[in-house]
């Protein structure tokens, strides 16, 4: 089970969402009983039907930045698009790159805002900016969502808003927890309502959602670091939650990561910093009961979590009925629920 090519499937790109559907919840739901390896097919709001009182959902609130710029370099006009990976400090980034920079290389972003590359980091460039403003700072002025690589088209302005959770409010990612894009506030009340409480957790999406698994044997993969704050108040609703006989439902791969991370040693703890937990099959799960998720790209670190959750064949033959009913794919796309 750790050869790469364990984690791939028959795809038809025509799949991957383009654009977000108009209302979040009329999204499409699969729903995976791991117990019988059962598939329904709802719509996102049904998933109101599948929780129930006394569970408990766990949302990331991590805030996607507009951390998407684009320029013309100094001197020669030409475009160069940078995406800010790493803050550190107001004006000084480390960012990834569509072209070759050398150090000294000035770029100019807009009337106000120009940088200079000052060094590399980690085959990466740093970027110091300067910025002539009496408000704001110059990513939300000048900046664009960071729409993933396979989504074939510009970002525009409807995704400030769509390639956002509602309850988004830490900033911090280059990258959404699409899962909960799924949500309306609305959504939550009737969760409320029904008698399951919702709790928060932070992670900061990195660049290594998108980082491919290049080696054969899956476990000699590195996770990047990302930053995560289970806080005390979601250790206790869990604690409470599961001496109750509730559930605890994690929303997105994201969420899954940080409460494993936090109970990594059996107990589930408050815990703040840095994770590069890496959940593959064989992993031993201590915190989650079952999992809302999008569909995920083939031999992708993603796929591999739910497979370790659900079953790689659960998850096989769950995906083979997905691309057989066009449902959409990827961070745009439809939701599954693993319960």
């Amino acid at each position: 089970m750790f050869n790469l090519s364990d984690y791939d499937y028959p795809f038809d790109p025509s799949l991957i969402a383009q654009y977000p559907v108009s209302v979040r919840d009329q999204s499409g739901l699969l729903v995976l009983n791991r117990s019988d390896a059962s598939i329904e097919h709802r719509r996102f709001y049904n998933v109101v039907e599948y929780l129930r009182e006394g569970d408990i959902l766990v949302l990331n609130n991590t805030k996607v930045m507009p951390c998407r710029i684009v320029g013309e370099r100094e001197g020669t006009g030409g475009r160069v698009e940078l995406l800010l990976i790493k803050k550190y400090d107001d004006l000084t980034w480390e960012s990834i790159s569509n072209k070759k920079l050398r150090d000294g290389v000035r770029i100019r972003f807009s009337d106000e805002c120009s940088g200079e590359v000052i060094g590399a980091a980690n085959s990466n460039y740093i970027v110091k900016f300067n910025y002539n403003s009496h408000g704001g700072t110059f990513l939300h002025e000048i900046g664009q969502m960071p729409v993933p690589p396979y989504i074939k088209r510009k970002s525009c302005e409807k995704d400030k808003e769509h390639y956002q959770t509602v309850y988004a409010v830490e900033d911090g990612a280059i990258a959404a927890p699409t899962a909960g894009l799924h949500f309306t506030n609305e959504l939550i009340g009737a969760l409320n309502d029904r008698g399951v409480s919702t709790v928060y957790i932070t992670l900061h999406v990195g660049v290594g959602t998108f980082k491919p698994v290049k080696s054969e044997n899956i476990q000699h993969h590195k996770m990047e670091y990302e930053w995560f704050n289970v806080p005390e108040n979601v250790v206790r609703g869990i604690r409470q939650t599961k001496e109750n006989g509730g559930r605890v439902i994690a929303v997105g791969t994201t969420s899954v990561r940080a409460l494993e991370h936090a109970a990594i040693n059996g107990v589930l703890n408050p815990s703040e910093g840095k994770t590069g937990l890496f959940i593959c099959p064989g992993f031993k799960f201590n915190v989650v009961d079952a999992m809302i998720t999008n569909f995920h790209l083939p031999k992708s670190t993603l796929l591999m979590l739910v497979m370790a959750f659900a079953g790689r064949d659960n998850i096989l033959n769950s995906y083979a009925e997905a691309v057989a009913k066009k449902y959409r794919f990827y961070s745009y796309g439809d939701a599954m629920l693993i319960i």
